[in-house]
């Protein structure tokens, strides 16, 4: 049976056809899209009309979160921004240590198991006076119990002593870049990198699994999906065991279940033929609903964390080069075995020094495996300048920016990591958009909240969080940031033929709108509201998930 949907507008992203009225689906996908009497021509059809007050555009697609969210709102939150959970309540953020530790130590009172960890999560100490937390001060929570704080970035972790000893940190004579020391010889219990974290964070509460998604914390993530207007989304950084692997093709297999999930390999911890031989096999188990087959790579570490790799003159601040999370000889490896199967890699930097590894690597792995519709996508590609997006566009290449960074940790930029001008033309939408490049953005949750709306007004207007716009001259238009949030995310990860725009034989994925976002004014975008999703021909109300 057809259904014709009728809305107040529908935006297409079609240019044949750019704002329509009605919308066809039968089985999950769109027979066409137009007027009431162009669709009546598929024969007979039921007319659907709840969504005739709203607003319709592609279902969005994030190109660049980790459904691991999910699985965090059960720890304590420590951010410092104002959040809602998958519920709907909104946590109000931490402006001080201070308060940090206050919601630990109340966290703590609760727990019964004299023994149990207590685990936190999106705390940034960039925020704070002192710009660092100590096991000092995490000792204040609790001194027999573990304690463990992941960063808003997920690339750092801060752990009190309790958590330092039991993984055997706590001692004198350890070398590692990721474990700085303090005056004593003995670790300051912040960790940097997966290679220091893993270990000490399975005493602080986090699985060894601890960038993954459980069951109960996929169903959570699906609730901000539909929250947001989110029908695809990524989880860009995962093991992918077996049993992780069924889990995820039967949760997503669930009529319930709202949103598609593409679920990348992680490079850490095994060989690139390792790597290789994984992704090929997770390619064949792929199902509609729960995507696989593609690999991430960790080139560099986060700016705010002062752990992401940057050429000359280094941080603003003076603070050491950050580290590198792979070997150059490892990555070309990666990367021509990739091109050779067909795989795609994308790879995050957030420096321009970890960027300039990534195109000379590609550069020489392309000589080796001409690929001209790889799309390898840089994720983040924070510092990315105009050079580096001309060898980008000459390489095929996509990027995907983070362009709530600019709200998020702007002014921080600005004032302490890399100072103004180049603080200016961080996450340049604008200028690889001129230089033809395919462009993404994101949010990257769960390091800031998952809501592609926000992102496009991020692009639209740089605003910070103090309000001033940083580089103006990098902003693009609402319509080019909604392309970027539908189709341009969708090309990306290789789905443009199937979702991202709302035109004949594509699936049938809409975010359903409150508001006109190409009618609003670039202040407002932020703003519009979200009544739900349709996915794949289902309907899904934010109101009753």
């Amino acid at each position: 049976m057809t259904t014709i949907y009728a809305a107040r507008k529908i935006i297409t992203m079609n240019p044949a056809r750019p704002a329509v009225t009605h919308v066809a689906v039968r089985d999950g996908r769109i027979l066409g899209a137009g007027s009431l009497d162009e669709l009546t021509g598929f024969g007979e059809y039921t007319l659907d009309e709840q969504f005739a007050d709203k607003v319709l555009m592609p279902g969005m697609v994030e190109g660049h979160c980790h459904a691991v969210e999910g699985k965090w709102w059960r720890y304590v939150y420590c951010g410092f921004h104002d959040r809602m959970d998958p519920h709907g309540k909104v946590w109000s953020g931490l402006s001080s240590i201070e308060e940090v530790i206050s919601r630990l130590q109340e966290n703590e009172a609760t727990l019964q198991d004299p023994t149990a960890a207590l685990t936190g999560w999106a705390i940034d100490p960039i925020y704070y006076a002192d710009k660092k937390i100590t096991r000092e001060q995490l000792d204040r929570v609790s001194t027999t119990r573990p304690v463990g704080i992941m960063h808003a970035s997920g690339h750092i972790m801060n752990v009190n002593s309790k958590a330092l000893e039991l993984a055997d940190y706590l001692r004198a004579g350890i070398e590692h870049d990721g474990v700085p020391l303090g005056d004593d010889g003995l670790p300051t219990g912040e960790l940097k990198g997966p290679d220091v974290m893993f270990p000490v964070g399975r005493q602080a509460g986090f699985d060894d699994n601890m960038l993954e998604f459980d069951e109960p914390g996929l169903i959570d993530f699906a609730r901000l999906c539909v929250r947001t207007g989110v029908t695809t989304a990524t989880d860009l950084a995962a093991k992918l065991d077996d049993e992780m692997v069924e889990m995820g093709i039967r949760v997503t297999a669930r009529d319930d279940f709202p949103v598609r999930i593409m679920s990348l390999r992680f490079h850490h911890g095994v060989t690139p033929a390792e790597l290789i031989e994984h992704a090929k096999a997770l390619r064949s188990r792929s199902t509609d609903q729960f995507r696989l087959g593609k690999i991430k790579i960790i080139a560099d570490g986060s700016i705010q964390g002062f752990s992401a790799r940057i050429r000359w003159p280094g941080y603003f601040n003076g603070a050491p080069n950050g580290l590198w999370y792979i070997a150059p000889e490892q990555m070309l490896a990666i990367y021509e075995m990739a091109l050779k199967e067909d795989l795609q890699v994308h790879t995050h930097t957030n420096g321009d020094e970890a960027t300039d590894l990534v195109l000379d690597t590609l550069q020489v792995a392309l000589k080796k495996h001409p690929n001209a519709n790889h799309r390898f996508t840089i994720q983040h590609g924070q510092l990315i300048n105009a050079a580096q997006y001309r060898r980008m566009a000459s390489l095929n290449m996509c990027v995907n920016h983070f362009a709530n960074h600019h709200f998020y940790w702007g002014d921080e930029h600005y004032n302490i990591t890399v100072g103004p001008e180049r603080a200016e033309r961080m996450n340049a939408c604008r200028t690889a958009l001129d230089n033809g490049i395919p462009l993404a953005i994101h949010s990257d949750a769960p390091v800031t909240p998952l809501s592609p709306l926000f992102t496009a007004w991020c692009a639209v207007t740089r605003q910070t969080n103090s309000g001033r716009t940083q580089g103006e001259h990098e902003k693009i238009t609402i319509d080019e940031a909604l392309y970027a949030i539908t189709l341009g995310a969708a090309y990306t990860l290789n789905m443009d033929d199937e979702i991202g725009s709302i035109e004949a034989g594509k699936l049938a994925d809409f975010a359903v709108l409150e508001d006109d976002p190409t009618s609003v004014s670039a202040q407002a975008l932020k703003d519009v509201k979200v009544w739900g999703t349709v996915q794949s021909g289902r309907v899904f109300a934010a109101s009753e998930i």
